[in-house]
């Protein structure tokens, strides 16, 4: 019997700057797998037509310059879509180029991208979640998938096509896996609940331990050193509060601001989602989006019974 041939479309795209409703694609490359064998690729730069924001210059080093006698995005998306076809769309945090594809499907044909999208993003943090890192890097470390040229569309592509057939053998042990768990769901869903209060249970004990640490530590005591060699020990570092308006030209001006900062993401989404800030200063916010991404999680409810 022979084997089915599958298809699937492992793509990365470069842009003007990451909101899709406004930027555009400066940089497209796919390769076609069969079977998980790299078949086909394709490339090109495409000519936006509009300014390169430099943070995004600054990432991908495309420059105008570059661009200046590369096909439009009309000129070029048949050729792109033509080579796509209908088959599964493959990308590292698939929504940023599947939104940007998409966008120009709706800005040219009025239509919407059609394609399955396979995140390998998501299906990496499936596989390793207790790594630290799930970027396009880690990843190809994991797999020992040699990356110089990162941030242009076909090295990056490129790596990912390389990296994607193992990572989705092992995505797809662990589905079926987990397939096969479903009719356990309720009794799942009870053991969840226990190990949660076992956690917890645990985290009071380790926290309590640590007090007694710290007890013994004050009283002048030395470090003790365990059977295995990991030794405990007392540290003490003192810290201080800041007003920040006060110290904000100061860090500005010796470029520590970024560093000195975290920003409340969440915060600033609500607020350019809301009413309250003008529109003016809305798309100023909206110019400066670094990054799209997407987050799944599950949620326990908790129960009302007493």
């Amino acid at each position: 019997m022979s084997r089915k041939k599958v298809i699937e479309i492992v793509l990365d795209t470069e842009t003007t700057g990451l909101d899709y409703t406004r930027e555009k694609i400066i940089e497209f490359a796919a390769l076609r797998l069969e079977n998980g064998k790299i078949k086909d690729k394709f490339q090109t730069l495409i000519n936006p037509h509009q300014h390169i924001r430099k943070s995004s210059m600054a990432i991908h080093g495309i420059s105008e310059e570059m661009v200046k006698d590369a096909p439009s995005e009309a000129e070029i998306l048949p050729q792109i879509l033509n080579f796509i076809g209908d088959y599964p769309i493959v990308a590292h945090n698939a929504i940023f180029d599947y939104s940007f594809l998409n966008e120009a499907c709706i800005k040219n044909y009025d239509k919407e991208l059609q394609n399955p999208r396979i995140d390998t993003q998501h299906m990496f943090k499936e596989v390793f979640p207790e790594l630290e890192a799930h970027g396009l890097e880690a990843l190809t470390k994991r797999f020992n998938i040699e990356f110089k040229k990162h941030h242009r569309a076909m090295a990056d592509a490129m790596a990912l096509a390389l990296a994607y057939p193992e990572l989705k053998k092992l995505y797809l042990q662990r589905y079926d896996w987990q397939e096969k768990q479903l009719e356990n769901i309720n009794y799942l869903f009870e053991r969840y609940l226990r190990i949660q209060q076992s956690v917890l249970v645990m985290q009071s004990e380790l926290q309590d331990l640590r007090s007694i640490f710290k007890m013994y530590f004050d009283l002048g005591g030395k470090p003790v050193t365990s059977e295995s060699g990991e030794i405990l020990v007392y540290q003490s570092r003192q810290s201080f509060g800041y007003d920040f308006l006060q110290i904000k030209d100061i860090l500005e001006e010796i470029g520590a601001l970024g560093k000195a900062i975290k920003l409340n993401t969440g915060f600033v989404d609500r607020l350019v989602s809301g009413l309250s800030l003008e529109e003016e200063k809305r798309e100023i916010i909206k110019n400066a989006r670094q990054e799209l991404s997407e987050t799944r999680n599950i949620q326990v409810i908790k129960s009302d019974k007493k």
